[in-house]
């Protein structure tokens, strides 16, 4: 999109070879958004989210992952929270 500056955050993949990116999106007219580009072998599914939002689903995320119980020991490194 014209009028935007993008920034990459961080690219994950996942376990049946998706690629996520995660980008930081700024408007012309100052608005923040996270650009969420999920590629699945020739398929894009792109959206863009506001920090509400992001911050909602990544707290979601969050909980559901620690209550799986699977996580011991990963990521412990570079956690602040």
């Amino acid at each position: 999109m014209s009028g935007e500056t993008t920034t990459p955050i961080t690219e994950l993949a996942a376990p049946f070879g998706q690629e996520i990116q995660l980008h930081d999106v700024a408007l012309e007219d100052g608005v923040k958004m996270m650009r969420v580009r999920i590629r699945e072998r020739s398929r894009f599914t792109v959206f863009d989210i506001d920090p509400a939002t992001a911050k909602a689903w990544g707290h979601a995320m969050t909980a559901w992952a620690e209550a799986t119980g699977t996580l011991t020991g990963m990521f412990e490194d570079t956690q602040n929270d």
